[in-house]
């Protein structure tokens, strides 16, 4: 189906119509029963399992076009599906189903002195675009968690994805297909030109209402840039890890490693970390070390080259640099006044982690900066909506309005207010 619609000479007629089936779609969707939405989730999780040999099959063949290009090895392990990811994928979509629907929760409820009763209640946000590099698991987390918040969406993945997500996305509309749910509440878009991504930023006629990309540093770029419907987006992840002077040791050697080893590739991937100059002497090489051992370049300051000769020297940029590698930028800092002050200068406001067992510094941490998230004692690769407890995330945000972090059900509603009256007039 990609390859033959590919040729379509009218691609703003075809997004067009693409964004008007979606609104279609997200009427009936807004008041679909939990049941109903629920029953379409289990379904859609089935049918990937059912489906598996089909969908690593495709997925080979989009790695066979990849194989002998430029792109980063952190994009193609997002491209790599295998028997656990796509078990992950199922699984991940009955925990949505799990979760309790948003849609129709009362969030506040008051009475006024004239007897008017105010509810402030959940509601789906509409039609949501997402637009996704290299991560076919996208297509089913963000077709998941919108239908579960009552929304219908439109996918556009990168053309390395495509036939990966085209037989996931085939799995997810046998799911609405087995709920009587309409079909078009999730749709992946047939074409790989850019000028569908330049369709969807201008909001296909007013029928998109929240853009979410999911992708590097210029489609996200790009993102902010042109669309006219508001985004829910971070630019990169420099995340940073602070090593307080009163932190355990041991438990600081293993959350560095975790928080920059694990998965390098992922947003939540430690690029900075901060060590307090006061235990330079005792904790700075056990940790680099620990770096080391795991296969991490070490990019240092002047002070952490003192003492550790055998780092690389770190430059302005590197404190800049979402590595997505097995690279880390390590800065010694004046106590949690110094590493306070280096985040401020250098976060992109996504997560930061700091590991301490002293309660002020803690306190100072979590009051003094503004990143999305904040972890203690936690490596920041728990940034993370399936890890929240949210099933799964669209992405994570990073902006100060609406949605916050990590993008799970309840931030894909909006609210509206019902008032109830016994026939009061305003004087």
């Amino acid at each position: 189906m990609l390859d033959t619609v590919a040729q379509s000479p009218d691609i703003d007629a075809l997004m067009n119509d693409i964004g008007r089936k979606a609104r279609a779609a997200s009427r009936p969707l807004a008041f679909a029963s939990t049941e109903s939405k629920n029953t379409a989730l289990n379904a859609m999780a089935d049918a990937i399992l059912a489906h598996k040999d089909h969908i690593l099959s495709e997925n080979a063949k989009d790695l066979k076009d990849v194989e002998g290009t430029d792109m980063l090895a952190s994009f193609v392990d997002r491209l790599t599906l295998n028997d656990k990811r796509i078990a992950e994928m199922a699984e991940g979509i009955r925990a949505i189903a799990a979760l309790a629907d948003p849609v129709g929760e009362v969030i506040a409820a008051w009475d006024r002195p004239n007897g008017l009763q105010i509810e402030r209640v959940r509601t789906p946000l509409g039609v949501i675009g997402v637009i996704f590099e290299s991560r076919p698991n996208v297509t089913a987390d963000a077709g998941a968690l919108c239908l579960k918040a009552g929304n219908a969406v439109i996918l556009r993945c990168g053309s390395d994805s495509r036939r990966s997500s085209q037989a996931i996305h085939e799995c997810l509309v046998e799911g609405l297909k087995a709920a009587g749910l309409p079909e078009h509440s999730i749709q992946l878009v047939p074409v790989s030109d850019r000028a569908a991504v330049g369709a969807m930023l201008r909001g296909l006629e007013g029928n998109i209402d929240v853009i979410v990309p999911r992708g590097g540093k210029s489609l996200v770029g790009r993102v902010q840039t042109e669309a006219r419907v508001p985004v829910f987006a971070h630019l990169e992840g420099l995340c940073h890890l602070y090593i307080d002077a009163s932190a355990d040791l041991d438990m600081a050697k293993s959350i560095v490693v975790n928080a920059k080893m694990r998965r390098t590739g992922i947003c939540g991937a430690a690029e900075t970390l901060l060590v307090d100059s006061r235990v330079a002497s005792t904790h700075l090489k056990p940790l680099l070390d620990g770096l080391a051992a795991a296969g991490c370049e070490i990019r240092g300051s002047a002070e952490v080259l003192k003492l550790e000769p055998n780092a690389k020297a770190a430059t302005e940029e590197d404190w800049s640099t979402e590595y997505l590698a097995p690279i880390i930028s390590v800065a010694l800092v004046d106590g949690i006044s110094g590493a306070i002050a280096h985040i401020g200068k250098y976060s992109s406001n996504h997560t930061e982690a700091v590991i301490a067992e002293d309660p002020a510094v803690v306190e100072r941490f979590f009051t003094e900066i503004d990143s999305a998230i904040l972890l203690h004692n936690a490596s920041t690769q728990f940034a993370d909506g399936g890890e929240f407890g949210m099933g799964a995330e669209i992405g994570i945000a990073t902006g100060k309005m609406h949605a916050r972090g990590p993008v799970g059900v309840e931030q894909l509603t909006s609210f509206k207010y019902r008032v109830r009256g016994t026939g009061q007039i305003r004087p």
